[in-house]
């Protein structure tokens, strides 16, 4: 699994008191989001939020520039980060910081030639990420 263990190890260390569990929970919430309303619309919420550097840089192939928890929730929102800390039984502030660690990477990996595509590519490359988490 690779990439997603060192993804999902990465984020519970910065997790207090988070579990494997967790952050395996966490990346299906966060592969979810991709999924829900395309990966277009996440990052357009990433724009209006004014962080279109940030996003574009995951989309392309450079350095991920990174975001902090509190970027996150005015990116995604109060209400959706509050849902993800819920179901996952932990704070706020824990959800956003984890999904600040792991949202770039997710949506990097799914942009490997660094141009956002919608369909069956993305859904492909969701299917295997998921793949390999679950496996």
């Amino acid at each position: 699994m690779g990439l997603l263990d060192g993804l999902a190890g990465q984020v519970l260390g910065q997790m207090a008191g988070g579990g494997r569990g967790q952050g395996n929970q966490l990346m299906q919430l966060a592969l979810g989001l991709i999924q829900s309303g395309g990966l277009s619309q996440l990052l357009a919420k990433f724009q209006q939020a004014g962080l279109a550097d940030q996003a574009a840089s995951w989309v392309g192939t450079g350095q991920n520039m990174p975001i902090s928890a509190d970027q996150m929730k005015a990116a995604l929102g109060s209400g959706t980060i509050a849902d993800i800390a819920g179901q996952l039984g932990m704070s706020q502030d824990q959800a956003a910081g984890g999904l600040a660690s792991m949202l770039p990477q997710l949506i990097d990996q799914l942009t490997p030639k660094g141009q956002v595509t919608e369909g069956s590519a993305v859904e492909s490359g969701l299917a295997a990420l998921a793949g390999k988490l679950l496996g």
